[in-house]
């Protein structure tokens, strides 16, 4: 039996069928809150966001048109949108670091430390880029969205999100060798090696 289609499950769930909208939950939660995950640095707001683009998402299907966009488009950008909204009303607050410490299947605790500092390190540096470059990378990167569909939900052409690609590249390199420099000068200081 082959899975029904997004557009099947929404005119289903614009019908009101529960189960309708737990498979459509099941098949977009997961990435969803992923993209909330890094656009905001924490899970619990990843969730909170997820669960209003789902509550959205609900309300309109019943004013879903087929063939104007994909609903994955769709629910991506209903859920970038949301962060960047988010993104604009907070102030910088410390990462959920407890979000970052995804357990590496590496063989031994010193890969597995090293792993999990690197994720931190990148996710970090992640969220001082600005929220579009941000998105950008999200979407491309760790969404693994065709730069056609990252344009659609960013609502710009794909030379532009390829432009935001290299700009962010090229910041989050710069980040990262800024934040190893000052780490290393930071070691050489309390070691007692700089005089």
């Amino acid at each position: 039996m082959t899975e029904p289609s997004d557009e099947a499950l929404l005119r289903r769930i614009a019908e009101g069928e529960e189960r309708a909208a737990r498979l459509m939950a099941v098949r977009y939660l997961p990435r969803i809150v992923a993209l909330g995950e890094r656009m905001l640095g924490s899970r619990a707001e990843a969730e909170d966001v997820a669960q209003e683009a789902f509550m959205r998402i609900w309300k309109m299907a019943a004013e879903w048109q087929p063939g104007k966009a994909r609903f994955s488009t769709w629910v991506h950008k209903v859920a970038a949108n949301l962060c960047i909204d988010r993104l604009r009303r907070k102030r910088p607050q410390p990462l959920d670091t407890e979000a970052l410490n995804v357990a590496d299947p590496a063989p031994d605790a010193e890969a597995q430390t090293a792993g999990a500092q690197q994720s931190a390190r990148l996710s970090a540096a992640l969220q001082k880029l600005p929220e579009r470059q941000r998105l950008a990378i999200v979407l491309v990167h760790y969404q693994e969205l065709g730069n056609v569909e990252a344009a659609s939900i960013l609502g710009t052409s794909v030379e532009a999100v390829e432009s935001l690609l290299a700009r962010a590249r090229r910041g989050l390199r710069k980040i990262l060798l800024e934040d190893e420099a000052f780490e290393s000068l930071h070691s050489h200081a309390a070691s007692g090696e700089m005089r």
